[in-house]
């Protein structure tokens, strides 16, 4: 199975990389292939809707490094979005990927994928992370893909945070289960 981690952290050793690095592991494990787009240091620009790509075969408006990403999205078999917690939400990186869907919307809804959800924040409220996993329910069920899981770090607003908790070894398990 081919699976593709989608990072969306603007901190290279932050805590999400922490957990994308253990369910990458868990996956290799398990004997399945991985990439990887660090959409927070690639050239990735934010879709205008302006509907080239409707009228262009998919081909959209902007020559950017979405362009070495959209194959990768149509190979894989399961996607992972690593996040901190922004504001209760995805980053704006990492969204800029998602919005960018638009250009292949009928392909990514036309094919059955997996979907998983790895976040971090310093937040401790249970509450916390309530709005990235409402829409990223939403976002499967629009794609029509499976929401596989998720790992929601509570409480990891460092690495030293995310070291002594239970969320790495979840990483690891959850990407084993792939």
């Amino acid at each position: 199975m081919n699976v593709l981690i989608i990072k969306g952290s603007p901190h290279e050793k932050g805590t999400t990389s922490l957990l994308a690095k253990k369910f990458e592991e868990g996956a290799r494990a398990a004997g399945h292939v991985v990439q990887e787009i660090d959409a927070a240091h690639m050239d990735i620009k934010s879709c205008l809707g302006c509907n080239y790509c409707r009228k262009n075969n998919g081909i959209c408006v902007h020559n950017d490094d979405m362009a070495d990403a959209y194959p990768m999205l149509s190979d894989a078999d399961a996607i992972v979005f690593v996040t901190p917690l922004y504001y209760f939400g995805f980053t704006s990186q990492i969204k800029k990927v998602i919005d960018r869907f638009y250009a292949m919307n009928s392909e990514l809804r036309a094919e059955a994928k997996m979907a998983y959800l790895l976040a971090a924040g310093a937040d401790r409220e249970d509450w916390a992370m309530e709005g990235i996993s409402a829409t990223f329910d939403v976002m499967c069920r629009y794609l029509r893909w499976e929401n596989a899981g998720s790992v929601l770090a509570l409480g990891c607003g460092s690495r030293e945070e995310i070291k002594e908790s239970k969320y790495l070894s979840q990483a690891e398990v959850l990407g084993r289960s792939v």
